[in-house]
């Protein structure tokens, strides 16, 4: 993860840690939502240039030569 995503992610874990009231499983879903986020960019940012190629084949197979 970048610099970015780790210092977010820590001020959210550390934040949510430290709440004294309970909102309900809220926070638990921003989290799974935060980190899965985090987890689809990252596959994006390594496997970029496999998804186009991976994406140009399917449409080249619909659409025919």
């Amino acid at each position: 993860m970048n610099h970015l995503t780790e210092r977010l992610t820590h001020h959210l874990v550390t934040r949510l840690a430290t709440s004294g009231d309970d909102r309900g499983d809220v926070p638990g879903w921003v989290l799974v939502t935060v980190m899965t986020a985090g987890l689809v960019t990252t596959l994006w940012i390594v496997a970029d240039d496999q998804l186009r190629e991976i994406f140009s084949s399917a449409l080249g197979r619909v659409t025919g030569p």
